[in-house]
């Protein structure tokens, strides 16, 4: 009887570069069950490993501003912008209850309109 050959899912190779957004996720910690495994982060650099010849990622943590070095970005994740402000752009401003949009479109919005005041008509 043959074998059946084994099928392994591969991410595709990203390269990331300054300023991305990404999430990492420290291996050991989490499979360990460690508190703290998972963080946001921005890519500060990348570089090659002079041994194995990986390309990997210096980051900032975003939570705390620590520095990260030599992260390998097998663990890393980009968090695009259209998926961090999906909740804004397709909140349901037509609604008269604020409740039907997520916390984070009402905060922008709030924020868009104080900072824009001069725009809006005077209450009365």
């Amino acid at each position: 009887m043959a074998q059946q050959p084994q099928i392994q899912a591969v991410q595709p190779q990203i390269r990331y570069i300054k300023g991305d957004i990404v999430l990492f996720r420290n291996v050991e910690k989490f499979w360990l069950g460690k508190s703290g495994h998972t963080f946001v982060g921005r890519v500060e650099r990348s570089w090659r490993h002079v041994d194995t010849g990986k390309v990997l990622y210096d980051l900032t943590e975003l939570g705390s501003l620590s520095y990260r070095a030599g992260i390998d970005p097998d663990y890393m994740r980009p968090l695009p912008a259209a998926d961090a402000m999906h909740d804004i752009d397709t909140a349901p401003l037509s609604e008269p209850d604020t409740g039907a949009m997520t916390p984070a479109a009402v905060a922008w919005l709030r924020q868009h309109l104080a900072q824009d005041r001069s725009t809006l008509p005077a209450p009365r």
